[in-house]
């Protein structure tokens, strides 16, 4: 299998039609798959899959609604495609950028991301995020321009290994860079959306921040985060044993200390710095069981159908 385009889909359904056709004009020189992720729409996504879906589609049916990140998991999962490629299924990524998107990872990349050149949302979103994109490349350190375009084409391993999970798959370029891949990005084509509905919110911007720190904290002490909670509670130890010492020096030359703030202060951080110090102790074995332990996945896949299958049912 040269190619697997992976979309996740909640309530698109009259976007399905055109979707699978798109795909396969602009794969038409591929031998590609098209995996179709329904994760738990509502209305009539699955039946409209089912009924337009040709030889090269597959439709993953999860048990429930997990979100993007997961459902983009499960896709790639069953991928077999030695390239992957992850897009949007409202139809505002065009499929035929894959094609140039391909030439360019054949360049020596393993992961192309897409820039939405003329993007066609709103100027509110666009703005936000504008300044979501600069605060992540400044954090991160990764200089992605378009970290929201979910269009990209990825080497089989590099997809394989991503390890998506809760809501990062805005991230991928990060958990990319971590696995150790050679990123690049294209301009890409845009479009409005012409059915259906948005499903972000501004709620979703708080989301992104704590999964800003998260990634961060997992960039740099992913395998040692004793550094992270060792050097603050060092840090806060010393500093309540300098408050101390000091008070204590004042009470050697008669001062009445009891009712000096600082003393408080520097028990609280003494107190504090050794919780932070055991904290670390107690991530490091934490690391080590996630790093060991059975690769468990966030999702449950109810059902797998194929046109053969489908064909057989009915």
């Amino acid at each position: 299998m040269q190619l697997s385009v992976v979309v996740s889909l909640m309530n698109e359904e009259e976007n399905i039609r055109p979707l699978i056709e798109q795909v396969d004009e602009a794969l038409k020189n591929f031998e590609y798959e098209l995996i179709l992720v329904d994760d738990g729409s509502t209305d009539n996504t699955i039946n409209e899959i089912k009924k337009y879906m040709n030889d090269k589609t597959k439709l993953v049916i999860l048990n429930r609604n997990y979100g993007q990140t997961p459902a983009m998991a499960a896709g790639i999962e069953i991928a077999e495609g030695d390239l992957i490629v992850t897009m949007d299924g409202d139809l505002q990524n065009d499929p035929s950028d894959i094609p140039m998107m391909i030439e360019k990872l054949n360049e020596g990349y393993d992961v192309v991301a897409g820039i939405r050149a003329k993007r066609q949302d709103e100027p509110v979103r666009k703005f936000l995020s504008k300044i979501a994109n600069k605060i992540i490349r400044k954090v991160t350190g990764v200089h992605i321009t378009d970290y929201g375009c979910t269009l990209k084409v990825f080497k089989k391993d590099v997809a394989k290994n991503l390890q998506l999970y809760g809501e990062l798959h805005r991230f991928i370029p990060i958990l990319a860079k971590m696995y150790g891949a050679k990123i690049t990005e294209v301009p890409v084509k845009h479009h409005e959306r012409q059915f259906g509905s948005s499903k972000y919110g501004f709620n979703r911007t708080f989301k992104v921040i704590s999964d800003l720190m998260y990634l961060v904290f997992m960039q740099r002490f992913s395998q040692k985060p004793m550094h992270f909670f060792g050097s603050i509670g060092f840090i806060m130890f010393s500093s309540g044993m300098l408050i101390d010492f000091y008070l204590l020096v004042l009470k050697l030359f008669g001062e009445n200390i009891g009712g000096r703030p600082l003393l408080t202060l520097g028990t609280m951080l003494i107190i504090g710095g050794i919780q932070l110090i055991t904290t670390g102790f107690i991530a490091e074995l934490l690391t080590r069981t996630y790093y060991e332990s059975q690769n468990k996945k966030p999702y449950v896949i109810k059902e797998i159908v194929t046109k053969d299958n489908n064909e057989k049912q009915n």
